[in-house]
Formats: C-alpha cells, sequence, structure tokens
C-alpha cells in the first residue's frame, strides 16, 4: 500500500514541531549537540580561553596537517570550537535544522548528511588554502560546515517555510529558500572580496569556503535522496501501463482505458517529484496520487 511506505508518510510540512508542552528527547542531532559541548569543556581544560589552534594542532584542519597525512582532521576538525559565541551559534543551526532533517531521512541518512557536508566543506577549504593561501587564514575548527548542510537540506525539502534570524538583535523573517540563498552569496563574495563589508559582517576568521562547500553537500545530498524516493514512486504507478489478462472486445489489444487514463494523470506529478521533490505536491496533486492508489488496491 502506497500509504505504508516511508516517502509517503511525511505530510506537507506545516511548521516546527515542538510545542508548549515539548518534552526533549533523545536523538543524534542531541548527541552531535552533547559531544562537541564535552570537547569544548576538554579544550577549555587543555587550552585555557580563548582556545587558540596553530597550523601544528594535530586534530584543527589545516593545509599542512593535510600534506603530512593527517586525514582525520577532515572529521576531528568538525567537533572543535575557538570560543563560545562559535559553538553557540554552530548549536543553534544544528538542534533547529538537524531535529527536521533527522526525523525526514532518519538517523543514518541524516548522520551521512552532516559529516559529508563537514568533509566536504573542509576539502573545499583545504583546496583553498592550498591554491590561494593568503585568503584562507592557518587552521580551521568547527561544525558550521556540517550545519550549513543542514541549513541546505532544510531550504531543499522545506523551501517555503518561513524562519526568523537575529541580524544584529533585530529579528528578520524569510523563507528558508531565501535564506539558503542569502547566506551561500555573503559567503561567496566574502570569500572572492576579503576586504569588502560583507566580510566585516561575517567576521574575519570564518572559513567561508567550508560554508560553501557544506552547503553544496547538504543540497546534492537531499536532492539525490528526493530523486531516489520519486523513482520508487514512480514504479509504483507505472506498471499500470501493463495489458490486463482480460480485454473487452471493443478496446483495441494493448490499451486499457482506465489504465491509460491513470497514467495520464499520474505522469505529470510523478515528473514534478523527480525535479522538485515529494512536497512541492499541492493537495489536489496529493489527492489525485491517493485516488490512483486506490484503483490499484482494487485489482
Amino acid at each position: 500500500m502506497l500509504e505504508d511506505r516511508d516517502y509517503m508518510r511525511q505530510p506537507e510540512y506545516k511548521g516546527p514541531r515542538w510545542r508548549p508542552n515539548f518534552r526533549l528527547r533523545w536523538s543524534w542531532t542531541l548527541a552531535l549537540l552533547v559531544v562537541n559541548a564535552i570537547v569544548f569543556v576538554v579544550e577549555l581544560i587543555a587550552l585555557g580561553y580563548p582556545p587558540r589552534f596553530q597550523e601544528g594542532n594535530p586534530f584543527a584542519l589545516s593545509v599542512e596537517g593535510i600534506k603530512h597525512g593527517y586525514y582525520w582532521q577532515f572529521l576531528t576538525f568538525q567537533f572543535l570550537h575557538a570560543g563560545f559565541l562559535h559553538i553557540l551559534f554552530n548549536s543553534w543551526a544544528i538542534f533547529i535544522f538537524g531535529r527536521e532533517i533527522e526525523h525526514e531521512l532518519g538517523p543514518a541518512k541524516f548522520l551521512t548528511l552532516y559529516f559529508c557536508s563537514g568533509v566536504f566543506g573542509g576539502i573545499v577549504q583545504v583546496i583553498g588554502g592550498n591554491f590561494w593561501p593568503p585568503h584562507f587564514g592557518t587552521a580551521v575548527v568547527g561544525a558550521s560546515a556540517g550545519a550549513m548542510g543542514l541549513m541546505a537540506a532544510f531550504a531543499r525539502l522545506y523551501p517555503e517555510q518561513p524562519l526568523t534570524i537575529f541580524i544584529y538583535f533585530f529579528p528578520v523573517t524569510t523563507r528558508a529558500k531565501y535564506l539558503l540563498w542569502g547566506v551561500a552569496s555573503l559567503s561567496l563574495v566574502a570569500l572572492l572580496f576579503p576586504q569588502s563589508p560583507f566580510a566585516l559582517v561575517l567576521g574575519r576568521d570564518v572559513s567561508n569556503a567550508a560554508h560553501l562547500g557544506g552547503m553544496a553537500m547538504g543540497f546534492i545530498f537531499v536532492w539525490f535522496v528526493l530523486r531516489a524516493r520519486s523513482s520508487r514512486l514512480a514504479e509504483t504507478f507505472r506498471p499500470a501501463r501493463k495489458i490486463q489478462p482480460s480485454v473487452s472486445p471493443r478496446v483495441p489489444p494493448g490499451k486499457n482505458p482506465e489504465d491509460e487514463s491513470v497514467v495520464d494523470e499520474v505522469d505529470p506529478i510523478l515528473d514534478k517529484i523527480s525535479a522538485h521533490g515529494i512536497h512541492s505536491l499541492t493537495a489536489r496533486e496529493r489527492a489525485i496520487l491517493e485516488a490512483a492508489r486506490k484503483k490499484m488496491a482494487q485489482r
């Protein structure tokens, strides 16, 4: 049955799921936040405040470290932070976007998305630091590449969802898709023009290349997930093209009017899912899919 499939259980997104009686439940999103907090406490004990990460640090990501074969830095740098505001903003982004992504994709895909975004952001940062060193600082730390991947995934899944952000303590409400493109554009301009006012807005020590890499991976990852879902959905309906065992004498061989009607209605919807994801469907299009499912169940 279509409604029993994992990719049809998620209703149209109605906004944040937390309520006044919201109870914090254990999840991998929460686990990431706890691990980041524990590592930050260890940093404070070992390095003092603010923690300083030099080029030779074995756990912070750096061009020299990768050249020396410290490839684990692509993972370890994601758990290190350079100050309270650094870990606070990254943790807030992981909390806001991570819960929704984990609920939508499941724990395994959520963790794959998060760490792939972080690793790819680190790779982009190292490549930029190798070819354009004056604009890429030294050692890089922080979960922001993974957090940006979650933000991009959220914007891909729920592009019209309103979000309220604070810019210099002033609340600004925008849709998720505009937030994604706004942050991406700002990061790109700050990366290309490090002396511009845009770079000052984000901060001189921000790893904009890692942010862009994380966003790109998050967007691409969810695109492949939605494409796979739409392919499975297409397999559910398109067998309706097959000829039924008994054909009315008035019906030309190879043609079933009822099947053709279903296919004509469903095909454009499947194409839309393939291009934009199942969450782009309107209520009428969902109703058509449900009606088609019922027709198939009666056979």
